[in-house]
């Protein structure tokens, strides 16, 4: 299994070889128990964990990230794997139903035996982020979620970290041969050409991508014109407005500026959910402290492409007739540029919202003033699909209108909070409508991820000893079975 002489392009033999493995290798890996499953992402976490003294120093080469901030996104990539491995062995995820037969049924025909569970859908393709390259990378939470689901992956190594990729890959690898997993359940691709050619071959059954709305359209294009079309799961572009009530800009009006600096420029501003407007109301105390902050030092973004797009998409703002420069650094450089805020009105993003509100992606903001607080719906109302969407205001202010518009626009809806925080866990959705995903229905963080990567399957009348173990009557795998659900009576 070893990838670590795929560090260019992975040849169109190469390719067919990975393919047929995956393929070969779905029924098996798919038929072991969840729990066996589990034991596997488990040890894979542990031996991430175990090299991390060599995929940091790496990992700092290639990104350009700190080492701190590595060092938490490894932390993060292991805990996801092990949650994923709880989620098997508590076995709710599968979410077996069992109507037994019932000839009183209200429906006017009696009703049968009917089982119903979830299956792996099949290899997945897996095409790895460049701002994440633990969490959302080759070992990163797609990953971890299909292959809890029990399917083969492929992932497409991200051309920014190549040799972290192949490290990496070689870390699950080793740990998948020890554990006896079939040959082709974890291969790993490189170039975009290789990607491409997995994602539109019929043995590959679901994609998922995080990146850009160009590079993600593509794919998802690519995926649904197939002959037989597949679920493809893009993650592509997000601008995280936040909206600042009247109080609240009057009550907190330090706590927003300096919570809205620090957000923006986490990361040097390569956060897909990195605030990218701010809504503030004219004259308040905001605008000022933004403009005297002290703003983070310019930092190296994660390649040279990933620069060169944040000064293309930092040209078309300032360039805009409408945008005036609110704030900026003064060392910076192409390929380390300063955090640099912008600032406009109301009405010119009203008039001008494709341009305004488009995912400039890096560090750097776009501060809007409106007049009243009347204005917040209709400027909520100009926004695309996006992962997070944020309101700033007292307990006791009318925004029940302002939610039920950003509840249509976003994934995640955040109170009084910064949206650069995505947490691992149950409830999460990292997800939203178009563009910034291609899937509004599911989620790419915490463990409701795994359903992308599951097809659901009902069996009706068969006898007990064919059906899954999850749907027998003495479930040996011991998980949570719905059984009769109370009926509804009309």
């Amino acid at each position: 299994m070893t990838v670590t002489d795929l560090t260019t392009t992975t040849s169109a033999g190469e390719c067919e070889r990975l393919l047929v493995a995956a393929h070969d290798a779905a029924n098996a890996w798919g038929s072991k128990r969840p729990a066996e499953r589990a034991r596997v992402l488990d040890g894979i976490a542990n031996a991430i964990d175990e090299a991390a003294g060599k995929l940091l120093p790496l990992a700092e080469e290639e990104t350009n990230l700190s080492r701190g901030r590595l060092s938490s996104e490894l932390q993060r990539t292991t805990f996801q794997l092990r949650l994923f491995g709880q989620q098997l062995r508590d076995g709710a995820y599968l979410r077996a139903i069992i109507d037994l037969p019932d000839p009183q049924w209200p429906m006017g025909a009696p009703r049968p035996d009917l089982r119903r569970t979830h299956v792996p859908i099949g290899p997945v393709v897996v095409f790895a982020a460049s701002n994440f390259p633990f969490a959302f990378s080759v070992a990163g939470g797609d990953t971890a979620s299909a292959l809890a689901a029990g399917n083969p992956v492929l992932v497409k190594a991200h051309s920014g970290h190549p040799r972290l990729s192949a490290m990496t890959a070689d870390v699950v690898t080793s740990v998948l041969e020890a554990a006896g997993a079939p040959e082709g359940v974890f291969g790993l691709l490189y170039g975009v050409e290789a990607g491409r050619t997995a994602l539109a071959d019929p043995r590959i059954k679901a994609g998922s991508f995080t990146g850009s709305i160009p590079g993600g359209r593509a794919l998802m294009d690519i995926a649904v014109s197939r002959p037989d079309p597949i679920p493809f799961y893009g993650e592509l572009g997000s601008n995280n407005p936040v909206f600042v009530t009247e109080q609240a800009a009057h009550q907190r009006p330090t706590e927003i500026a300096e919570g809205f600096v620090n957000s923006f420029s986490l990361g040097a501003g390569q956060f897909c959910t990195k605030p990218g407007t701010l809504f503030v109301p004219a004259g308040s105390d905001i605008v000022p402290r933004l403009e005297a902050a002290v703003l983070p030092a310019a930092a190296k973004l994660l390649n040279g492409r990933i620069a060169g797009g944040y000064q293309a998409s930092l040209g078309e703002l300032t360039s805009h007739p409408h945008v005036e420069v609110l704030a900026q650094g003064t060392e910076s450089s192409p390929d380390a540029p300063s955090p640099t805020l912008l600032k406009t009105q109301a009405r010119h993003l009203l008039e001008d919202p494709r341009v305004l509100e488009s995912e400039c992606f890096g560090p750097a903001a776009l501060v809007i003033e409106y007049d009243d607080e009347s204005q917040l719906v209709p400027l909520a109302t100009t926004f695309e699909g996006q992962l997070t969407a944020t309101i700033y205001a007292g307990d006791t202010c009318d925004v029940n209108n302002l939610v039920q518009v950003l509840r249509e626009k976003a994934g995640r809806l955040l109170w009084n909070q910064w949206p650069t925080g995505v947490s691992v866990t149950y409830a999460q959705q990292h997800g939203g409508p178009y563009p910034a995903t291609t899937s509004p229905g599911s989620t790419s963080v915490g463990t409701a991820a795994i359903e992308r990567f599951l097809r659901p399957v009902a069996f009706q009348g068969f006898p007990r000893h064919l059906l899954p173990e999850e749907l027998q009557d003495a479930n040996p795998l011991g998980i949570p079975q719905t059984v009769n659900q109370p009926t509804q009576s009309a």
